[in-house]
């Protein structure tokens, strides 16, 4: 079997070339300004509780950035390993399917919704004429990427929010949202006259066929660069934002195996074609909708307590902070004073002065403490309680775009 420490030095010097490629940055920034609107609305919510401005929308694309780029690498050793040949006819339907889903909802902007309908439509009419196992092999490999990705860094930036469980009540929670631009390199088979350094594959490559004529051993293949971006995004209500990812990431990494299998099945059954192509947007959808609905139906995590005032989050640099109080940690006193709730906070923050004492409960270590608040950062304590239930403003889960509203809107016509 060919080495896999014999691929890794060869997308390494691709991966390397790929960024002195003059075509590669335009899409790559793109990509990466995309992302930083992303960040950069999540910040707003963020100043929304925190009445102060976070400064950590660049930080936030600078780690993505960073991310993305390990992630594209490990991806890329995964396209090569695998032997995933990418042609121009599988790719130019992609996004723009993609962009058009993306219109009816936010979350529709993913290749496994975009790459299955395609599929679909091959099968069942003829057009477009894509290599299926190739797209569905390719949508399991960025989801596998994006499991790795959520398991490291799907946690953090969570922002808190508040959230309707399924009995009605508002609930503390946080938004968990992760966007990351994944540089990849992957196999394309290699035109006439090609000027790049071909690729000699082993013999027994590759594990999924490119779709193209002619004996695959005779053919020369070079790696290409592509630019995708991958997003994650999620709820944490039951668990806190570090389970939670775990959970996610388990999730998907399970999704995206078995949606290799299926692909590599697709190259000799026309059922397991078909498979593959409902299992991708339709597994996907049912990891999302199982994963809130574990969180929104479970026993919530963030909400009041029998005695003093729960923490939903704490500002990073303040008073809080720096006291060693977490979320989900209890304040119950205040310079002797027994706190009975987030308004009595809110009046005694407005009336008290730093420094003062605080005695809470450590979630982390199972036991009460008392420390100092002393004045720091912006001078405001840096906490936000968890909702009382009966809190007016909170945050939609599902997020429709401009055309999934004026679908909703059409059809509210329709029914009145």
């Amino acid at each position: 079997m060919f080495p896999f420490t014999e691929i890794i030095p060869l997308v390494l010097k691709s991966f390397l070339l790929a960024f002195l490629n003059p075509q590669f940055w335009p899409v790559f920034l793109l990509i990466v300004g995309l992302i930083a609107l992303q960040y950069r609305r999540m910040g707003r919510l963020r100043e929304y509780f925190f009445h102060q401005k976070s400064g950590r929308v660049w930080a936030d694309v600078i780690m993505a950035a960073g991310f993305g780029l390990l992630g594209g690498l490990a991806g890329s050793c995964l396209i090569v390993f695998i032997g995933l040949a990418l042609s121009g006819a599988d790719l130019i339907y992609l996004w723009p399917a993609a962009i058009l889903l993306m219109l009816i909802n936010m979350r529709f902007l993913c290749f496994a919704y975009a790459g299955g309908l395609l599929a679909i439509s091959s099968l069942l009419l003829g057009f477009p004429q894509v290599n299926i196992p190739q797209i569905m092999a390719l949508v399991a490999v960025l989801h596998m990427v994006e499991s790795m990705l959520i398991l490291v860094s799907g946690h953090l930036g969570a922002a808190p929010a508040f959230i309707k469980d399924a009995g009605g009540r508002v609930v503390g929670g946080f938004t968990l949202q992760r966007f990351w631009p994944i540089p990849l390199v992957v196999l394309a088979v290699a035109s006439a006259g090609a000027v790049h350094e071909a690729v000699e594959m082993p013999d027994w490559w590759p594990l999924i066929k490119p779709s193209v004529s002619g004996e695959l051993q005779s053919l020369a293949f070079t790696l290409m660069p592509v630019v995708a971006g991958l997003g994650y995004s999620d709820v944490s209500i039951a668990r806190s934002p570090v389970e939670k990812s775990r959970l996610s990431a388990l999730h998907l990494g399970f999704y995206s195996l078995i949606l290799l299998i299926l692909a590599v099945l697709a190259e000799s059954s026309r059922a397991a074609a078909l498979a593959a192509a409902l299992f991708s947007p339709l597994g996907h959808e049912t990891i999302i909708y199982l994963s809130r609905r574990i969180e929104v139906c479970g026993e919530a995590l963030y909400v009041p307590p029998a005695r003093g005032m729960r923490v939903l989050d704490v500002a990073p640099d303040t008073a809080a902070w720096q006291a060693g109080i977490r979320s989900g940690d209890i304040i119950l006193a205040v310079n002797g004073l027994e706190l009975t709730g987030k308004y009595n906070f809110y009046q005694m923050q407005q009336e008290a002065f730093l420094p003062l004492m605080v005695d809470y409960f450590s979630r982390a270590a199972g036991e009460n403490r008392r420390r100092l608040l002393v004045p720091a950062g912006s001078g405001d304590w840096g906490l936000v309680p968890v909702p009382e239930g009966n809190e007016k403003k909170y945050v939609e889960l599902w997020t429709a775009g401009p055309l999934g509203r004026w679908l909703g809107k059409f059809w509210g016509k329709i029914q009145s």
